[in-house]
């Protein structure tokens, strides 16, 4: 799955691959254009290939093949500190022994800026991520979350149009790091900054990205919005890999333009749309979100898929009960239903029918 629209491409990655013992390939034919002020995020689990794109982009990494643009230049020969990318890590890698504003200041001193110039930008990086009184601190005096703003607000003191970032709340606790993702959001949005952001956290990439690219064996998977990316999965390991999902094996019994029959392997027949199967006697994954099933009898709609279902157990989330069934032979059958004044509170043991739209499920690849 590739981006071939590179008109006005401000990234772009161009058949880029990568190795690093001349045999395995750790990035395979990367093909990648970012408009600019996207904030695109690189998702995926260890050992996918994301963090190696994220450090051929920053010139820590070498592409053993292909080419890396910026602007429309390619910029494979030139140097990190040449390059004019803001970089924030998950260990926020601050100067111990100087203040936070020496900290800020020293991008500047770089570029060999004026002092009363880069006095003005460290004050107003400062200001920026809410930090305007602590210039005179040391990070080891500062919090974790205070830590993460300054290294937040240096990579954007020199004003660059591009920032990458690496796992960078990754050491925060929960309520921090939700309140991070809406700064970090709102700033680069505010100051229309290009963003490469690399994650493996789902809600993180959902929630802060114009577009995610879900990368898996060196290869990218899928890439798209956050809302199609969960609502239309290309394959079996996105729809794995973003949210809860529920899959269901069997074989395709027959294709009929957008709907397809699909005999589970308990004998049961459901309809799917045909994402990635072309044709009668193919295994399949059925693939149907948590959210999307249904068992109060009233909300059932008269298209609906219905299945027998057993309850095993019952989850109370606050805002959300969470059921785990034995629905066609699978045992980890999850329905999730909102915490509502008319929700229905299901036991261990009983015995009821679900239901969805055929056009909720999906067929994917075995």
């Amino acid at each position: 799955m590739t981006d071939t629209t590179n008109e006005g491409a401000f990234v772009e990655f161009q058949r880029v691959q990568k190795s690093y013992d001349g045999e395995t390939l750790v990035v395979k034919d990367l093909n990648l254009a970012m408009p600019k002020g996207e904030f695109l995020t690189m998702l995926g689990p260890s050992g996918s290939g994301k963090t190696t794109c994220l450090m051929m982009l920053a010139g820590f990494e070498t592409a053993t093949h292909g080419e890396i643009l910026l602007g429309g230049k390619p910029i494979n020969n030139i140097p990190p500190h040449k390059r004019g990318i803001g970089m924030v890590f998950q260990n926020y890698a601050l100067f111990p022994h100087m203040t936070v504003a020496e900290n800020l200041s020293f991008p500047l001193e770089v570029r060999k800026i004026g002092r009363s110039e880069r006095e003005a930008k460290v004050q107003r990086a400062l200001d920026m991520v809410q930090m305007g009184a602590f210039g005179n601190r040391r990070p080891a005096q500062l919090s974790g979350g205070q830590q993460q703003r300054i290294a937040l607000a240096r990579a954007l003191v020199f004003e660059p149009e591009l920032v990458l970032m690496d796992e960078p709340l990754g050491a925060l606790d929960k309520q921090l790091r939700e309140h991070m993702q809406f700064e970090i959001t709102r700033l680069a949005h505010d100051l229309g900054i290009t963003t490469v952001y690399v994650t493996h956290d789902q809600t993180e990439a959902l929630t802060m990205s114009d577009r995610v690219a879900v990368f898996d064996d060196g290869r990218i998977q899928q890439l798209a919005p956050p809302d199609q990316l969960y609502e239309e999965p290309e394959n079996s390991f996105v729809a794995q890999f973003i949210g809860e999902n529920n899959t269901m094996e069997g074989v395709v019994k027959s294709i009929d333009g957008d709907t397809c029959i699909v005999t589970l392997d308990d004998g049961s027949e459901i309809d799917a749309v045909p994402i990635n199967v072309h044709q009668p006697g193919e295994r399949t994954k059925v693939s149907i979100r948590p959210e999307r099933v249904e068992f109060n009898k009233d909300r059932l709609s008269p298209d609906a898929h219905t299945l027998k279902a057993v309850v095993r157990e019952f989850i109370y989330m606050g805002d959300v009960f969470r059921f785990r069934m034995s629905v066609a032979g699978n045992d980890e059958f999850i329905v999730k239903t909102r915490n509502a004044p008319d929700a229905v509170r299901l036991q261990p043991g009983q015995e009821i029918e679900i239901g969805w739209l055929a056009k909720d499920c999906r067929a994917l690849d075995a």
